[in-house]
């Protein structure tokens, strides 16, 4: 990571801490659907596979905070994107998680799930999901 770029990721992180009050859901709504436009598969979740094929959580309501930092962390540590885009949703959710911020996604700080998706369907749930709390706002 070069200079820029971090000036360009510590900016973006002090603006997430002031945005996150509101759940930043416009933010989290755009950078979801970059990296949903970016993610092709057709293939079905694999417990071992380090791709778009891996397996992530689908979040039981009320853990899908818990869920998204541990699918988001899941995807940076083994590089499936180096999207700055999912670094910033990663950086989002923690924050939103640690400030106890959009109460209904926060009911444990565990990540919670009966079911896991692909890459692909986790994204499609962390849209849908922010999806809902703008239509509820508007």
């Amino acid at each position: 990571m070069n200079a820029s770029m971090l000036s360009y990721v510590l900016l973006s992180y002090a603006l997430l801490s002031v945005q996150a009050q509101n759940c930043q859901v416009s933010e989290i709504i755009r950078n979801t659907r970059s990296l949903l436009n970016k993610t092709q598969e057709s293939c079905p979740c694999r417990e071992t596979a380090a791709t778009p094929c891996s397996c992530l959580p689908i979040p039981e309501p009320g853990h899908e905070l818990a869920c998204f930092v541990e699918g988001t962390e899941h995807m940076l540590e083994h590089n499936m994107t180096s999207n700055i885009k999912l670094f910033l949703l990663n950086q989002s959710f923690q924050i939103q998680r640690d400030r106890n911020l959009c109460e209904s996604l926060t009911r444990g700080k565990k990540c919670e799930y009966k079911t896991k998706g692909t890459v692909r369907t986790f994204l499609e749930k962390i849209l849908k999901t922010y999806q809902e709390i703008h239509k509820s706002k508007v």
